[in-house]
């Protein structure tokens, strides 16, 4: 994972915190998440977070008496984990370790019982480097055992194009991200604050068929904003009528599944098992 990664999340690291819960929108992704998190995990164990920025899913699963070591690449986001998990008073629950998804030799073969990874193989623009990570996320957790990957989905990306930067339609630079789903952050700026960092963007069918290659049995898939998606103020109206959230809610969840909208959220979950 590259440098321009972890200086992207050490100058959004308050932003990381908040956008999970900054609107009804970005909690869709939480709830979501959170959902198959209860529906699959063990009743206790000791968890990894690779990739866990400042710690949103650790403290919740630390609430539930799990164990979770969150790896992070970012100082920052670190920092506010370890504050944020005191404030919860769940910091005995959690440990914080510093380094990147394609290296998890600290930790020994069949050292957790589920893991989570959301977000972070998606910063790995190199295919070895996503072979890396994937590998030692399976060489770490249990036989057996649950894992969650969530990813940037790329046609996700080319509606929020669509949606909120059209001039990136025909921006020559761009062009790679159309082709083949890399977005570089050099194009916006060698620091972006508003601007996005080195990402990959999966399309589903492709991710489900990688994570496979490697020893991991596909349970299900779900798109995290799941019919709300870049229906951001058409949701958040919704939300200040609690029956109507409530029931929004439950459509999602019963529908976030349905492989004919798999591939329209900004990210896609995959939930499976290893061999």
């Amino acid at each position: 994972m590259s440098d321009t990664v972890r200086k992207f999340y050490d100058r959004n690291a308050n932003r990381e915190w908040e956008r999970l819960h900054r609107d009804a929108y970005h909690r869709l992704e939480y709830i979501v998440t959170i959902h198959f998190l209860e529906k699959y995990l063990p009743k206790s164990g000791l968890v990894l977070d690779a990739g866990g920025g400042p710690g949103r899913y650790p403290i919740e699963l630390g609430k539930k008496g799990f164990e979770v070591v969150l790896f992070d690449l970012s100082d920052k986001c670190l920092e506010i984990a370890e504050r944020e998990a005191r404030r919860a008073r769940v910091s005995t629950k959690i440990r914080v370790a510093q380094g990147s998804i394609v290296d998890f030799s600290r930790f020994a073969d069949e050292s957790f019982d589920a893991t989570i990874c959301l977000g972070a193989l998606s910063h790995l623009v190199d295919e070895e480097d996503r072979k890396k990570a994937v590998a030692e996320l399976v060489r770490v957790t249990k036989t057996k055992a649950p894992m969650f990957i969530s990813v940037f989905n790329r046609y996700g990306v080319f509606r929020t194009v669509l949606q909120r930067l059209p001039e990136e339609l025909v921006e020559p630079s761009h062009e790679e991200m159309f082709s083949r789903g890399v977005h570089r952050g050099e194009w916006h700026d060698p620091m972006p604050v508003h601007g996005f960092t080195d990402a990959y963007f999966f399309h589903p069918v492709e991710l489900k068929e990688f994570l496979e290659s490697h020893g991991i049995v596909t349970l299900e898939m779900a798109t995290c904003e799941g019919l709300s998606c870049h229906l951001q103020a058409e949701t958040n109206r919704i939300y200040e009528d609690k029956k109507k959230w409530k029931r929004w809610v439950e459509i999602l969840l019963n529908t976030c599944t349905d492989p004919c909208i798999l591939g329209i959220g900004e990210h896609v979950l995959h939930i499976g098992r290893k061999v």
